[in-house]
């Protein structure tokens, strides 16, 4: 278990007489990419907001490579050398590309590291072209692009992504594809996601959340084949 990167123990967050999560048991392990599914409410994202330190559980433990970050704000995890995207947008509007995605490796390499990250970060996420312009005037997907490129540019060990393909094409979903995998080779992830055509290209575990709960975790070839998932997830009987 000494691989073990983050884990919790009864996990559980209530929002008055309703426990959103409910006493999860979870680990991942280091360089795993692990997929969070399941149909809305089923607790995926508010135990992402749990992991990411945007709430703080009711009850239980949260362990990032043994320490206990149980009730930590995002900063504070973050300076773990871990990277968050969420779905609330961490882009300011009024600078470039380039500059977002500066200022959040300078804050990790310091000024003689940053250029060289950000510069693989362009390269990798195809950002290039609108490295020059603000963000403030690129459409949806461009955006969740540069949002990545703030999070990779930190070079973290650990990614916690929340819907990371929402609005993108069907391309930019093929590129965004090959910059996970990429990652992958050098962090442990974790993606919450609706998109089941992006979760097959990327994942090999799955965890599927119902009702607070985890339904199952297997490869996602036997996720997507079980009856149970169908009915919950797809809206299909088994």
């Amino acid at each position: 278990m000494a691989d073990i990167v983050l884990e919790t123990r009864g996990v559980t967050m209530r929002f008055g007489g309703v426990n959103a999560v409910d006493g999860v048991d979870f680990f991942l392990r280091r360089d795993e990419l692990r997929c969070l599914i399941g149909p809305n409410g089923a607790g995926k994202s508010t135990f992402f907001k749990c992991l990411a330190g945007m709430l703080t559980p009711s009850a239980g433990e949260i362990l990032i490579d043994g320490q206990e970050t149980t009730g930590w704000h995002p900063h504070e995890i973050a300076r773990l050398g871990i990277g968050i995207k969420t779905q609330v947008p961490s882009v300011m509007d009024g600078l470039s590309v380039r500059e977002n995605i500066w200022l959040a490796a300078l804050r990790v390499l310091g000024r003689q590291g940053a250029d060289g990250a950000v510069a693989d970060a362009l390269e990798r996420l195809d950002l290039g072209d609108l490295a020059a312009r603000p963000v403030g005037q690129l459409a949806h997907g461009e955006r969740q692009r540069v949002e990545l490129g703030i999070v990779i540019a930190a070079r973290p060990w650990l990614v916690l992504l929340d819907e990371p393909a929402a609005g993108m094409t069907a391309d930019e979903i093929e590129r965004l594809a090959a910059v996970i995998a990429e990652i992958g080779r050098q962090a442990a992830i974790i993606i919450v996601e609706h998109d089941m055509q992006f979760i097959r290209a990327i994942a090999r575990t799955v965890t599927v959340f119902a009702q607070g709960r985890i339904l199952m975790e297997d490869h996602v070839d036997a996720v997507m084949a079980d009856p149970r998932v169908r009915d919950i997830y797809l809206g299909k009987k088994g």
